[in-house]
């Protein structure tokens, strides 16, 4: 049985499947509550389609407003009724009297708090503000944080824990890019994005450190489509917001938004 499960996920993601797999089996087998660290979309599907198949659970996803991205799951017994559940969700205001803190961006905030010791899972959706930064974080966490995140690259910080409803977002601003490319293959596409030869762009893909729509892809010859969410630790993410037909030479218009 275990191993027709893994038929349908990618190898590196099989230690997350057992561990998913044990949540949801404890949770209708023993009538006890689970509730997981922040889990990126690929990992939610993951959780959702095995909860799927288990008739005695339920489960709640939040991750502090509706449209997060990294959420936590709530997996609990069938006959639970969780929407007034509390899901473990703080924000992290963090703000400075240096002006210096509008020039941090979302890595220097996500840095900071890896650089604590703090595990990525209790981290939540990370919104990078004109004066400072909101982050949703696990409330299991949040006093260590405050305790000690004192600079943010070398920008001295002030830290303030508020409810999710308190939460201040800015839109995600994307780069667009209008790209003219021979296919909508990964590393064509990617090589363009990162201006990259096509030689320096397959040694991440194939090392398995590309993922596109969060799931690993060492495929550097698969294809894109509009929707498609693509990341290459190292060299950031990027969109693929439409294909737009086909130029008089055969080659392919894409339209391109690049997280900043």
């Amino acid at each position: 049985m275990r191993t027709e499960i893994y038929d349908h996920f990618h190898p590196d993601e099989r230690d997350y499947v057992d561990r998913a797999s044990e949540w949801i089996s404890h949770a209708g087998a023993n009538h006890r509550q689970k509730l997981t660290d922040f889990l990126d979309p690929r990992q939610q599907y993951i959780l959702e389609t095995l909860a799927a198949k288990e008739d005695k659970v339920t489960i709640r996803v939040d991750g502090g407003y509706e449209a997060s991205e990294r959420k936590r799951a709530l997996i609990a017994p069938d006959y639970s009724y969780l929407d007034n559940e509390d899901m473990g969700i703080q924000v992290l205001a963090i703000s400075s009297d240096d002006h210096k803190i509008a020039t941090l961006g979302h890595g220097d905030y996500l840095g900071a708090m890896l650089g604590l010791g703090i595990k990525r899972g209790k981290i939540g959706d990370i919104h990078v503000l004109d004066d400072g930064c909101h982050i949703l974080v696990a409330s299991e966490i949040s006093d260590f944080i405050t305790l000690h995140l004192q600079q943010v690259h070398r920008v001295h910080v002030w830290t303030e824990l508020l409810p999710p409803e308190s939460l201040r977002t800015k839109e995600v601003t994307l780069e667009l890019l209008n790209l003219s490319v021979a296919s909508l293959r990964l590393d064509g596409i990617a090589s363009d994005v990162y201006k990259l030869s096509r030689s320096k762009i397959l040694a991440p893909i194939r090392a398995g450190r590309c993922r596109v729509n969060w799931k690993v892809e060492e495929n550097p010859s698969a294809s894109l489509k509009a929707g498609d969410v693509i990341s290459i630790q190292g060299f950031g993410r990027f969109k693929v917001i439409e294909t737009d037909g086909m130029t008089k030479k055969g080659r392919f218009r894409v339209k391109i938004g690049k997280f900043a």
